[in-house]
């Protein structure tokens, strides 16, 4: 009888939001995870609160810059020795249309949502590839298909995203290694309220402005997406895909 390894989740985010609950919904199944950000301090106290030091791992990493992506692939390795699932999550969302968007703005959003998940797959692809297995989960977004005015560059890399996990469930199956596509609606997350309050809109305007938007009535909260990452996760989808699934409540852009 052979006996069944504790998976590992890598995280590219996991401090905040959606990427956070995932975190904790990891460590309840008893998952090591390994997750990033830009601070040791915010790091070390999600690891302190959740008192998981044995199975967590935080790598303090700016995602605008290439440079920290194989050091986190290889920190990560180190620590626990194999990577079953990568959740791709982080991202920025900057306002700016075509006519409005600067090359910095441009820059910084293809680096974060699309070059540092491409080259950190780059890493753990060729782990997966020779041990014959692993999920990829992407976060999409409805802004994938064309995106609001003002989400011209953001959009890009949301369906650019999209590409890459068909790509590879395309070309990775015969490794055994799957990819699935998450598309995530309006979400109240820390990040998304901020952004409003930044715009003098309060949280309260906010949910009503949602309700009257989305068909389902509602903003999503933190946990919406989470079931269906972990499916994703888990060996109950050993056949699932180049899938698309979208937890949007209705609402297409």
């Amino acid at each position: 009888m052979t006996t069944k390894h504790m998976k590992t989740v890598m995280i590219l985010g996991g401090t905040k939001g959606v990427a956070y609950e995932i975190l904790k919904s990891c460590l309840k199944k008893g998952y090591n995870v390994s997750f990033c950000g830009r601070s040791n301090d915010e790091g070390n106290k999600i690891i302190q609160s959740l008192q998981s030091s044995q199975k967590l791992y935080f790598h303090e990493i700016n995602l605008n810059t290439i440079n920290g992506i194989e050091d986190f692939f290889i920190q990560t390795i180190n620590r626990f020795g194999r990577i079953d699932a990568l959740v791709l999550y982080a991202g920025i969302t900057p306002i700016a249309d075509i006519i409005e968007t600067d090359e910095d703005v441009f820059d910084n959003v293809f680096n974060i949502n699309l070059k540092a998940p491409y080259f950190l797959l780059k890493h753990v692809l060729k782990f997966m590839k020779k041990f014959k297995g692993g999920s990829i989960v992407f976060f999409g977004s409805p802004h994938m298909d064309h995106g609001m005015e003002n989400r011209a560059a953001y959009a890009l890399t949301k369906s650019s995203l999209y590409t890459l996990s068909n790509h590879i469930a395309h070309h990775y199956a015969k490794y055994g290694i799957r990819s699935n596509y998450v598309v995530m609606g309006w979400t109240n997350t820390e990040g998304e309220i901020e952004l409003r309050k930044s715009q003098g809109v309060s949280e309260e305007e906010l949910t009503e402005e949602v309700a009257n938007t989305i068909p389902m009535g509602r903003i999503l909260n933190c946990l919406d997406s989470v079931p269906a990452v972990m499916y994703f996760i888990s060996d109950e989808s050993a056949m699932t895909t180049g899938s698309l699934i979208r937890i949007t409540g209705g609402h297409y852009i």
